[in-house]
C-alpha cells in the first residue's frame, strides 16, 4: 500500500494490530519488525480444527442425507406398488425421484452453536427433505420421525488431528453445554447485605542478576451495599501502622473524621452510599513504595549453562514469611523447540505451551513448608537471554497494609448492620528481566 491517507486507511486493522505486538500497557515491547510480521501473520490453530470439524460434520450430513432420500425413494416405490397391483410406469418413477440437494437442509450456525454443546447449531428440515413431484400431488410417504434426530460424531480424520495437536501440548476442551446462570466473574456473588473489599495490586521488577528495579503497591477499599435501606452508615477501619503507606480518602469523604478517629463517612450524614454498583464503590486509597528488596514476597534466581549440546536450566524460587502465596504460576520463556524440554527435577507441577514457547511452573501453596523450591531442565543450545524476561503470578489472603474492617456504625441507630470483609494481594506485573 501507498504511504498515503488512502492506504493507511485500508489497513487499519493490520497497523492497530501491529502497534498492538509493539505497545503493552503504555509500555513498549522488545520485539523486532521480523518477529512482529511473523505475529501478524501467525496461522491459528482453532480455526484449522473449527474448519476441519465444520467441514467434517458438513461431509457427514451429506451422506446422511443421501441415505434418507433413498429410503424415501423407496418408501414410495413400495407404496405404489400396493396401490397398482405392483404396477409401476416408468413415468412415475422418472416423477417421484427425488431432487436431492445440499441447499435443501437448513444449516443454522448461530451464536449458541459451535463450542456451546448443542450440536455445532445443525437441524435439519423433514419437510424440505420431502420429494419434489413434477405436475404431480406429493405421495403420502412415511416420514421418518421428528423425534430422532441426527447424530453427529467426529470422524477418524478428525480425531487424529485432536490427537496431534495433544501431542504438540495444546489443551483441547470438548464442547460442553454451559449452566444456566453460571457467573463469569471467578468472585463469588456477594450475600450479606453490607460487604467491604480490601484489594491490593502488585507491580514488582526484580534484575536477574540481582537487584530491584520497581517495586509498587496499590491498594483499594471499596463498598458494596445490597440493600438501600442499609446505605446510611459509617465505616470503622483499622490500619496496621506501615509508615510507608499513604492513605487518600475519596472526595466526598470527611477527611477531618478519618484522620481523628479512623471512620469513613460521607462529608453529608444524610446522604446515604450508593448501591447496587457490582465493582463497588471506593471508599480508599493508598500506595507503598520501596527499594528495600527484603519486601518482595517472592524473589526467582535462573542459572542457564551450557554443557556440550544441552543447555542446563535451574530456577529456584525464595518465598518471604510475610505471605502464604496461592496458585503460584512462574512463567519461563524458551527457544523455539521441537518438542517439549526435558524437566529433570521440579517442585510442583509443570507444563509446556508449545504455541507461545513458554514453560510455566505451578505450585498450589508456599507456605512455611516449602518456603523455598527448585526446578531443572534441558533445553538445546540457547543464549541466556532466551529465558528473559520471567513472569510470576500469585495471591494471597493478606496484604501489606493490613487494613481491616473493625466496624460498621448505622447512622438511624439501632443494631450494626451485619458486614463481611473480602481481602486479597494479586500480582498486577511481577517480572524478572
Amino acid at each position: 500500500m501507498s504511504l498515503d491517507e488512502e492506504g493507511i486507511c485500508k489497513t487499519a486493522f493490520e497497523l492497530i494490530f501491529a502497534f498492538d505486538e509493539v505497545i503493552s500497557l503504555g509500555h513498549k515491547e522488545n520485539v523486532t519488525v521480523a518477529q512482529v510480521k511473523q505475529y501478524c501473520e501467525m496461522e491459528s490453530h482453532e480455526e484449522k480444527l473449527h474448519k476441519l470439524v465444520l467441514q467434517s460434520k458438513i461431509n457427514e450430513t451429506k451422506d446422511v442425507m443421501k441415505r434418507k432420500a433413498s429410503e424415501i425413494d423407496k418408501s414410495k416405490i413400495e407404496k405404489n406398488r400396493g396401490d397398482k397391483g405392483g404396477f409401476m410406469s416408468l413415468q412415475s418413477m422418472g416423477s417421484g425421484r427425488i431432487e436431492s440437494k445440499f441447499s435443501d437442509m437448513s444449516i443454522s450456525s448461530s451464536e449458541g452453536g459451535f463450542g456451546s454443546g448443542s450440536g455445532f447449531g445443525l437441524t435439519t428440515d423433514v419437510d424440505s427433505f420431502s420429494s419434489k413431484s413434477k405436475g404431480r400431488q406429493p405421495s403420502s410417504a412415511a416420514a421418518p420421525p421428528k423425534g430422532l434426530g441426527m447424530k453427529l460424531g467426529k470422524t477418524q480424520r478428525t480425531n487424529q488431528f485432536l490427537e496431534s495437536l495433544k501431542a504438540e501440548g495444546e489443551v483441547i476442551l470438548d464442547e460442553v453445554q454451559p449452566k444456566a446462570g453460571l457467573s463469569k466473574s471467578a468472585a463469588p456473588p456477594p450475600t450479606d447485605p453490607i460487604t467491604l473489599t480490601v484489594e491490593e495490586k502488585l507491580n514488582v521488577t526484580l534484575r536477574r542478576d540481582g537487584g530491584m528495579n520497581n517495586f509498587d503497591v496499590q491498594g483499594q477499599l471499596s463498598l458494596q451495599i445490597l440493600n438501600q435501606d442499609d446505605g446510611l452508615i459509617q465505616v470503622q477501619i483499622e490500619t496496621g501502622g506501615n509508615p510507608g503507606i499513604l492513605f487518600k480518602t475519596h472526595p466526598n469523604m470527611n477527611k477531618e473524621l478519618f484522620a481523628n478517629e479512623n471512620i469513613l463517612g460521607l462529608k453529608d450524614p444524610n446522604r446515604p452510599f450508593p448501591t447496587g454498583d457490582a465493582a463497588g464503590v471506593g471508599l480508599l486509597k493508598w500506595r507503598m513504595q520501596s527499594a528495600d528488596e527484603s519486601m518482595v514476597p517472592l524473589t526467582i534466581n535462573c542459572w542457564p549453562s551450557v554443557s556440550g549440546n544441552e543447555t542446563y536450566v535451574s530456577i529456584e524460587y525464595e518465598a518471604s514469611s510475610f505471605f502464604d502465596l496461592r496458585n503460584v504460576v512462574i512463567s519461563v520463556p524458551l527457544p523455539a523447540l521441537r518438542e517439549a524440554p526435558s524437566v529433570r527435577q521440579i517442585d510442583g507441577e509443570w507444563r509446556y505451551d508449545s504455541r507461545n514457547s513458554i514453560l510455566e511452573w505451578s505450585i498450589l501453596l508456599i507456605d512455611n513448608s516449602n518456603r523455598s523450591g527448585s526446578m531443572e531442565f534441558v533445553v538445546p543450545p540457547a543464549d541466556s537471554s532466551a529465558f528473559f524476561p520471567i513472569s510470576v503470578r500469585f495471591s494471597a489472603a493478606s496484604t501489606y497494609s493490613d487494613l481491616k474492617v473493625a466496624n460498621v456504625l448505622p447512622l438511624r441507630g439501632g443494631p450494626p448492620p451485619k458486614f463481611s470483609q473480602r481481602t486479597q494481594l494479586v500480582t498486577e506485573n511481577y517480572q524478572v528481566v
